[in-house]
């Protein structure tokens, strides 16, 4: 778009590739007096020194200052230890509209309150799942659901995984992932979910988990649920899986649509059925997402409106106690819900660390609720426009990080 920067140009180091130039010597014939004052303090700061202070950056920062001198430029790159110390980083938002042409957009930045040209690289389309933890983003192909990446978005380094195992092109299938802060190991499960032929009371899910150390899938779970089915709502909290899954409306005196059902990764493989100890959600919801933050099992969904449930009359934020209870967290003020403007009751949302990201699909108006200061807050004005009235847009949020790599 004209006028904006792109991630590339502003960030060339992101690519780590091309040549820094270095810092000119000083002449040989130089006046000893003036030895001492031309002296950089950077030419006597350790590379350890320099790194610690490069850390406590943005890392919008930390990577634009890789353009100042080689040396920065090799700290930056190889730092791995200081990026590991580095300060918090408040997660970032890539929002980009719905098409069959290449997946490029923009990622916002809300310590810096800017966005930035982003493209992401080895997905094609963007009806691609996507999941994220500790500067990882998982994504899993829209057509069979077998074809899954692991890449880190601001290094752009990542890998194909072997294909998932399962039923190809399920009706449903949800996407998690999870990252070991301290090794950097990670965790990718994936749910599918298959109507029985010709019976609609029964849904066939399964489980399939991805270790990076192993290197391999396994499948620990299937079950058949009756009355209900899985969809595409997932997520890792605290070495547990949860999703979400939906009534059919076939079994009787059943009062919500959805259910939250848990399955303990650490003990598997199990027998026990997930419907035995599901968790219904506390109202009926619409777009409702699942979300880490900081261990805490988060949930956001549209409210439905008493008669018409279909229909949103807001949007929640509940967190879920002792795997048994969700209690409120928030409601989005009332002039925050207008201020979507073309809301159409279909949004998205995404949150890591202590921030949410909510914006309808109809619109590249985006919002923030903070956790931490109960607060909300609308970002910069996206420069994302709408071209035509039918046109759709998502996202999802990431942490930005140096050091893992898939």
């Amino acid at each position: 778009m004209a006028g904006e920067r792109s991630w590339e140009e502003s960030y060339p180091v992101t690519y780590f590739r091309g040549e820094v130039g270095g810092l000119k010597p000083l002449p040989e014939d130089s006046d000893n007096r003036d030895e001492d004052a031309l002296i950089s303090l950077d030419a006597i700061l350790p590379d350890d020194l320099l790194e610690k202070v490069l850390s406590f950056l943005p890392i919008a920062s930390i990577i634009r200052s890789s353009s100042v001198c080689r040396r920065w430029y090799d700290a930056v790159r190889s730092g791995r230890y200081s990026w590991t110390k580095m300060s918090p980083q408040k997660p970032w938002y890539f929002m980009f509209t719905c098409s069959d042409d290449a997946v490029s957009g923009y990622a916002y930045d809300p310590s810096l309150r800017k966005w930035y040209s982003f493209d992401l690289p080895c997905i094609e389309k963007s009806n691609w799942s996507a999941s994220s933890s500790c500067g990882l983003v998982c994504f899993m192909d829209g057509d069979n659901r077998s074809r899954i990446f692991v890449c880190n978005p601001i290094t752009r380094d990542w890998k194909r995984l072997h294909d998932a195992p399962g039923e190809r092109a399920p009706d449903y299938s949800a996407l998690a992932m999870s990252v070991d802060r301290r090794t950097h190991g990670y965790t990718v499960a994936v749910a599918k979910c298959k109507q029985v032929p010709q019976d609609y009371y029964q849904w066939d899910f399964s489980v399939h988990i991805y270790e990076s150390e192993a290197r391999s899938w396994v499948t620990p779970f299937t079950e058949v649920l009756v009355g209900w089915r899985g969809g595409d709502e997932c997520v890792i909290c605290n070495g547990v899986l949860y999703c979400l899954v939906y009534s059919t409306a076939v079994l009787r005196n059943v009062e919500s649509r959805h259910c939250l059902v848990m399955y303990d990764l650490s003990a598997r493989p199990s027998r026990t059925s997930l419907m035995q100890m599901a968790i219904s959600v506390p109202c009926s919801l619409t777009c409702g997402r699942l979300m880490n933050l900081r261990d805490r099992l988060v949930m956001v969904g549209g409210i439905g409106k008493h008669d018409r449930p279909g229909i949103i009359k807001g949007i929640g934020i509940w967190e879920l106690h002792r795997r048994k209870e969700w209690r409120e967290v928030a409601r989005m003020p009332h002039k925050f819900f207008q201020g979507f403007g073309e809301f159409d009751d279909v949004f998205a949302s995404s949150g890591a660390d202590d921030l949410i990201y909510i914006q309808s699909f109809g619109s590249p108006t985006l919002l923030t609720f903070d956790m931490a200061q109960k607060l909300w807050k609308w970002s910069t004005k996206s420069p994302v426009t709408k071209r035509f009235p039918l046109q759709l847009f998502t996202g999802f949020c990431f942490e930005p990080r140096l050091e893992v790599a898939s």
